[in-house]
């Protein structure tokens, strides 16, 4: 039995997991014109691999060609998912790429759902791009297509994550996943941004950015998701859109306007009635669509 005390730290450090990757992510949206978004992404898997590697202690041996199989797709969708987003950001409102990527997993939920509740949210959702389409405002389609990569690939890592799960243990394939974004960018930021490694300053805000945006946040979650249900820990990484735009405004000045502000709120809503409809399709093990890959 969850004891109140428990339940509301539990809450806490999910708001707070949510909090800490907005603002990493505003933080480093701040160095992109400084050393570019593929080297912070360099830098924050490069982090988070070695400090899950050493953690998790992977162990290559004991795994056939279908385990690498799987992994290999998981490591793509996870890849694919940070590079796009961090590339989105770099052309348009924070808050803007992270509602647009939020459509990966809601599609993913709506299209696994079997109640007729998820074709309204569905269009709760369709409703939101629609209001960011009509008036689009900060968008640019280089923005916009990047955001969907990486929806598509948040899409992608939850349709692989349970061949994964069963296939490796614990954090391993986070861990694995890590390094090999490191070392797949590593000779496109060598090439591009080769000097700026030369700065230590830059290796400090990677840590940061490690840190914050993957390894604590991940440390929080796991906390939380002990003392708390899971349709209610997925209701709270629904408001992320938000949280996201109001970081931005705070650390970066990124004003949205009012139309914005309608279309996060559609996605929000509809990424919360997805994950009140999982809780009672599902139960305590439901899915839902505010799960990032960190949890």
């Amino acid at each position: 039995m969850v004891r109140p005390g428990q339940r509301a730290v539990a809450l806490a450090l999910t708001l707070g997991s949510v909090t800490t990757v907005q603002v990493a992510a505003s933080f480093a949206k701040s160095l992109f014109a400084a050393t570019g978004p593929l080297t912070l992404v360099f830098l924050r898997q490069l982090t988070a691999g070695v400090i899950l590697a050493l953690a998790a202690r992977p162990r290559p041996r004991g795994h056939d060609r279908r385990d690498w199989s799987v992994l290999a797709s998981y490591c793509a969708a996870v890849v694919t998912m940070n590079i796009a987003i961090y590339q989105s950001m770099a052309r348009i409102p924070v808050g803007l790429a992270v509602t647009i990527e939020f459509l990966g997993p809601l599609v993913v939920a709506v299209a696994t759902g079997r109640g007729g509740r998820d074709l309204v949210w569905a269009g709760l959702a369709a409703a939101g791009v629609v209001v960011l389409g009509w008036s689009p405002g900060h968008l640019t389609l280089a923005g916009v297509g990047w955001a969907l990569v990486a929806a598509a690939g948040w899409a992608g890592y939850i349709l692989v994550s349970p061949a994964v799960g069963r296939r490796w243990r614990g954090v391993e394939p986070v861990a694995w996943a890590n390094l090999a974004g490191a070392v797949i960018l590593l000779g496109p930021v060598l090439s591009r941004h080769g000097a700026v490694l030369l700065e230590p300053w830059v290796w400090g805000a990677g840590l940061a950015i490690g840190l914050f945006n993957s390894v604590v946040p991940y440390s929080f979650e796991l906390q939380a998701l002990r003392h708390l249900e899971r349709h209610v820990f997925s209701v709270l990484m629904s408001v992320e859109p938000a949280v996201a735009a109001l970081t931005a405004l705070v650390v970066l000045g990124e004003a949205l306007r009012p139309m914005d502000w309608v279309a996060i709120g559609c996605v929000v809503l509809a990424s919360v009635g997805v994950a009140r409809s999982g809780r009672r399709r599902f139960g305590r093990a439901g899915r839902a669509p505010g799960t990032r890959p960190e949890a």
